[in-house]
């Protein structure tokens, strides 16, 4: 068993409140929960308007297999226009 854990943080320079912030930030882990089937949350910065911190992890059964997902994952969250994304980390979990 392999996880691997995802940590983006970004900057939302359109919001200009909490709501706003929500409108950005919920499609992208709603996106990414249906499309890549990976467990997501908002992990960062919640009373911040223009800065987010977003974790994505993966549970695969070969590392391969969990690294094309988080690559996929990091594309999608890449593709998003009202976002600027400031760094991406990438962790594994030992399990063992």
């Amino acid at each position: 068993m392999f996880v691997l854990a995802l940590v983006i943080e970004m900057h939302l320079p359109a919001c200009r409140s909490l709501k706003d912030r929500r409108a950005v930030v919920r499609p992208v882990l709603d996106g990414a929960r249906h499309r890549f089937r990976v467990s997501c949350a908002d992990v960062g910065y919640q009373d911040k308007w223009q800065r987010a911190r977003l974790g994505f992890a993966v549970v695969a059964s070969s590392e391969q297999q969990a690294f094309e997902i988080i690559d996929a994952v990091e594309r999608f969250v890449w593709s998003f226009t009202e976002l600027e994304v400031s760094s991406a980390e990438r962790r594994w979990l030992d399990v063992d």
